[in-house]
């Protein structure tokens, strides 16, 4: 029988075989003489939602660091993610979602790595969070977001709601460096934070990270709960 003539390979799906290809959605084998074409997807339960999840907003966050918020593109992240843009889209289903879960992603995961800081210790509190302020990522998915808001008023209305989850996130964090968090002792901290992160990022300069850390060590000791 020619090639053009021969019949379409037989599938035999195996789901409990672990994928290794196409972005986790599984691999698919012609099995040679036997006309059958072997798909397999990943075990029920082999991957869980959070891993998946996990790893869409950590290749964001690497986009953001090389390119900038105009490359975060649901096409691109999903390549970058090695999972299908439908697994995107089921997780995060617009741009202004994604921008928020990363932004969100962002503060708890600075929260852990602050966890360290002296408990009670405004000033070490304040160090620690200049040094994460100058990650442009931080920067570089607020504005994104601040674009979207000023373009959508629906997502104007959620960014409203937004800032304040964000606020809540942080209150523990400064809270156990010896920061008082009434509303707007935080929203005081948050905006200078904010600020300095921009700052650096326009002007990515020694001079502007040494600026930082001397703004936000006054900040914090604005709002210690004893003066130091």
């Amino acid at each position: 029988m020619t090639p053009e003539h021969a019949a379409a390979p037989r599938i035999f799906v195996a789901s409990s075989a672990r994928s290794s290809g196409l972005g986790g959605a599984g691999t698919a084998t012609l099995t040679g003489d036997t006309g059958w074409l072997l798909v397999a997807f990943p075990a029920v339960g082999s991957i869980t939602n959070m891993e998946v999840r996990t790893r869409i907003l950590e290749a964001a966050l690497g986009l953001l660091a090389e390119s900038g918020a105009h490359e975060l593109t649901q096409p691109r992240v999903a390549r970058a993610a090695g999972v299908r843009q439908s697994h995107l889209t089921y997780y995060f289903p617009t741009r202004a979602t994604l921008m928020q879960a990363i932004a969100r992603h962002s503060i708890e995961r600075l929260a852990r790595e602050l966890a360290g800081a002296r408990e009670g210790n405004p000033s070490q509190m304040a160090r620690a969070i200049a040094a994460a302020s100058s990650d442009r990522r931080i920067a570089r998915v607020m504005l994104g977001l601040v674009t979207a808001a000023d373009r959508d008023p629906a997502i104007r209305r959620q960014f409203r709601r937004f800032v304040a989850e964000l606020r809540g996130l942080m209150a523990p964090t400064l809270a156990a460096g010896g920061l008082r968090t009434e509303p707007a002792c935080l929203a005081f901290f948050h905006s200078v934070v904010i600020g300095c992160a921009v700052l650096q990022l326009a002007r990515d300069s020694a001079e502007a990270r040494a600026e930082a850390r001397t703004v936000l060590e006054m900040a914090a000791r604005a709002i210690a709960r004893v003066r130091r």
